[in-house]
Formats: structure tokens, sequence, C-alpha cells
């Protein structure tokens, strides 16, 4: 090789190191931007000349080039966030978004995403943040941007409620009746009046807010009064209420609303063992197939049917729908066996009037009755509430969001209801170095990446996600001022050659004096 040829060798090492030099200046620029991939340079010789050496051919090098640059697709660190909508991917995957713009895909790590005013997920820049709508708690359809356009929740009406309460076990007998001991409460009710019933007439009562199919809220009253009886059993009965002026229900063609009648919807009894626990309970409400057209007979009100969780139910109407709301009755027992027959075991009492002075023995009881842990007692203490719940809901509208770690997307809402909204679409490479970085932390897919696999986190391969966090550079700043170190020296050598080229060259032109 000639003095010159050396020349340009060290000239290559010079370029060479410059671009490495670009490269890790580029790392140290990006070591705190969030998820921030690194990329290193490799080095490799360029053809090689032959020469002949004693009569022998030998080979002498021509320079370096760059061989590739490759891009670092390891896991930075978590850094935490107070945005729910930070996101990071603890594994394999890139978020998808799309410009909406031009419509173009990008893929990235970076997971600082918000709402922009029009509801969309976006970035920093804008691009649209792509998922799938969740319908009932499963992804439906293809990939969406994700978006939030005044979403609210809707209503939901009560299908069931639960008491949990003490009745004192010594109180005494308010509402009585020589003939019909067990209905006296019914018997007092008077929905024209205000108040329906006296406070005279009953021991205790409790009140639970349910919803209609509207998301209106409507107050059900429960009048409860010991029934004294000849053999000193614990037997309490009770009447379930609502305001008579928003009971919708028709009876025999009679509009409830203008009957004594207006706002019962169901009678019964709560029987309880010597130590107050609960054994037994019945519960009338009124017949599809009335006698006559007083919806106060008591031939009209017969056992109740059941729903799915063996609970007695109440038929309500606070809309004027044209099917009654039922609502499930749980004082804390519940019947297993109610598809059996009318789901009663009883020899002769099918109505309210047949119960009559009976036995508290002979009251009609659940084919199979099972015990809540925290069923209705009857102890030697004050009557009280300990708990009411049902399963109703007014209309909510969104106060915030939340991501869990399968990067579904839930929304909060004011009615206290939490709805799973959309799912995170992630998309992973067969070829991660075959990506194309355009700035923004965004990458594109080429021919060399192969297509994207995409699929859901936690599954198939795909990393899982962490909310309230961003994913860090991860720039290894130590080595980078390490390597930094050694291309300076590097560099230094191959000017070194080219000074020591020039030198010799000097030489020799200086010999033509």
């Amino acid at each position: 090789m000639s003095i010159t040829g050396s020349m340009y060798t060290g000239i290559s090492g010079l370029h060479a190191q410059s671009q490495a030099t670009s490269v890790v200046s580029n790392n140290l620029a990006n070591s705190t931007t969030t998820a921030y991939k690194s990329s290193s340079i490799q080095f490799e010789d360029v053809f090689y000349s032959t020469v002949y050496a004693g009569g022998y051919p030998d080979q002498v090098g021509n320079g370096v080039t760059v061989a590739s640059i490759n891009t670092d697709y390891s896991q930075g660190a978590y850094a935490s966030t107070n945005s729910s909508t930070d996101v990071a991917i603890n594994g394999d995957g890139f978020y998808i978004v799309e410009d909406p713009e031009t419509g173009t895909t990008y893929y990235t790590r970076a997971g600082n995403f918000s709402f922009d005013t029009d509801g969309y997920l976006v970035d920093s820049h804008g691009n649209r943040v792509q998922g799938w709508e969740m319908t009932d708690g499963s992804i439906a359809g293809s990939l969406v941007d994700i978006q939030l356009d005044e979403s609210q929740s809707p209503p939901s009406a009560t299908t069931e409620v639960n008491f949990s309460l003490n009745l004192d076990s010594t109180s005494t007998d308010n509402a009585t009746s020589t003939t019909d001991p067990y209905t006296a409460l019914f018997a007092y009710y008077d929905g024209t009046q205000d108040p329906p019933i006296g406070d005279s007439l009953y021991a205790y009562q409790t009140t639970i807010t349910v919803y209609d199919e509207n998301g209106s809220a409507h107050d059900l009253t429960v009048y409860m009064d010991p029934v004294e009886t000849d053999d000193d059993a614990i037997v309490w009965e009770y009447i379930v209420t609502c305001d008579a002026s928003s009971d919708e229900r028709v009876f025999d063609g009679t509009d409830m609303d203008t009957t004594s009648g207006a706002g019962l919807l169901m009678a019964g009894t709560m029987t309880f063992d010597t130590s107050g626990q609960l054994i037994s309970t019945t519960a009338f409400t009124l017949t599809d197939t009335p006698v006559d057209s007083d919806p106060m007979n008591m031939e009209n009100w017969t056992l109740a049917e059941f729903d799915s969780e063996g609970n007695p139910l109440l038929e309500a109407n606070f809309t004027g729908s044209d099917e009654n709301q039922k609502i499930g009755f749980n004082f804390g027992l519940t019947n297993t066996d109610f598809s059996t027959g009318t789901g009663w075991t009883t020899t002769t009492i099918d109505s309210l009037d047949d119960i009559g002075t009976s036995d508290p023995d002979t009251l009609p009881t659940f084919n199979n009755s099972v015990l809540g842990t925290s069923a209705t007692t009857s102890y030697d203490d004050s009557s009280a509430t300990y708990s009411l719940t049902q399963d109703g809901y007014a209309p909510g509208t969104l106060i915030d969001v939340t991501v869990n770690e399968n990067g579904v997307l839930s929304g909060s809402y004011t009615n206290g209801q939490t709805e799973a909204l959309y799912t995170f679409a992630l998309a992973d490479f067969a070829n991660l170095q075959g990506l194309t970085a355009e700035g923004s932390n965004l990458y594109s897919a080429t021919t060399e990446s192969g297509q994207a696999r995409i699929g859901t986190a936690g599954s198939a391969g795909f990393g899982t996600i962490a909310a309230n966090s961003l994913e860090q550079s991860n720039v290894d700043t130590a080595t980078e001022l390490t390597n930094l170190i050694i291309l300076q020296a590097a560099y230094q050598a191959n000017s070194k050659i080219i000074t020591t080229a020039d030198t010799l060259l000097s030489t020799a032109i200086s010999m033509k004096r």
C-alpha cells in the first residue's frame, strides 16, 4: 500500500469514529427521553489489496466502514406518575398509534398519553391510540381510535334487595286482630291516606332506595310488627310499600294509585326459633288472576313467585311501563328448590285469606331453605338495621379512568359503577432491527421488520401494562461515557496515521531538492 493509501485508511477511521461519536452523543442526549432505545454501532473492515512479499501473495487492508447501527430494545426502568393515562409496557410489545390526518400507523413504547378536546386518547403529537371497544366485558369489533365521547353509564333497574336486621324479640304487638293476627298490618294499610299506616301500628320500619329502568330513585319501606301467638313463637308480620303516588301498577283494569292498595307491594311473615335465628318466611303478592277487582281483598294476595336466586319476587311499576319491575326480596333466607311446584311447601294456605289464626308451624315454608350469613335475627336487643343492599343504580357521568395490567381501560362513574370501555392493542415484530425510527418516539414497520403481530397485554407473549408509570430511556450513561473515551482515543490514533503519512510524504518530496 502506498503512503497515500495509508492516508485514506486513516480517513476511513476518522469517518467511522465520527459516526460512532454521533451515535453515542445521540444516546447521551436522549438519556432522559421517555422510552428511548439506545443504539450501538458496529464496524467492519473493507476490501483488501493483494501484495507480493517474498514471491508469495499477501493482503493489506484498506480501512474501516460502518457495518450496522443496532437498536437495543431492552426494557427501561419505570417512573411513577400521577396520570392514569401514563402507561408502561412490562415486557414485549409496542402501542399502536395512528396519524388522524394521513392515516399512517406508527408504533411506540412511550405511553405518555392524554385525552384531547375531542375525547381521543393521543400521544404528545396528536396521534390516536388504537384499541378495541369492550361490550359486556369482552372485546368487540376491529381496531378503533380510543375515544371517550362524554361517556355515560346507563341506569340499571333494581332486581334484588337484601336486608340484614335485628328485630327486638321483646317488642309488643301493635297492630292486632283477633281473626287475622298475621295480616293486621295489611288490614290497617290504606294507600289513600297520608301516612298509609299509623306510626303506632308497627314496631319497626326501615327504608331502602331502589331504582327503576329510567334510573329514578324510589323508596321501599318495610313495616314490621311482632305477632302475639298462643305458643309464644317468635313471629313477625311485615308489609313492603312504596310511595302510593308513584305506584303505576294496574290491577284488573284499575289504576292502583286510585285505590286503598296503592303502594302496597308485598305482605308476609318471618318466623324465628327460640335462639332468634330466622327459620322461615312467607311472602304474598297481588295475583295475576284476581277473584275480583278489589286489590285489598286478601284472596287476591297469593304466594309469591321466586327469582333465579331463590328470593320471593314483588312487582312494582314506577314508570307506567307495560311490564312490571320484578324485585327479589331477601331477609336472609333463600330457596334452593324454587323450581319444584310453586316453590312453597304448604297444605291449605295459598293466599292471605287462608292464614287466619293458623298455628305458626302451618305457615307456608320454602321447599328448601338456606340461611345466609347476615340473615335477619330476632334477639333480645334493640331493633336495628345492619345492612341494606340493592343492585340498581342511576345513570352516571364519567369521573375517572383506570388501566389494568391487561390493558383494559375502564371508566369510573358518579353512580359508583365501573365499566370496561376499551382494551389497548399491542404490536410486536419478528425482526425488531428492521423497524425504522421516525423520531418523536415513533417507529414504522418495514419489509425487514415483517408485519405487525397484534394482540392484547398479558397474552400470546405480549407484556403487561403498568398504569401511572412511564418507561424511561434504557441508555446507560456510564457505558456511553466510557465509549466516548474509547472513541476519542481511536479518533486521535487515526488522525496520527494521517499526520505520520504526511510527514513521510514531505520527506519524500524534500528528496527532490
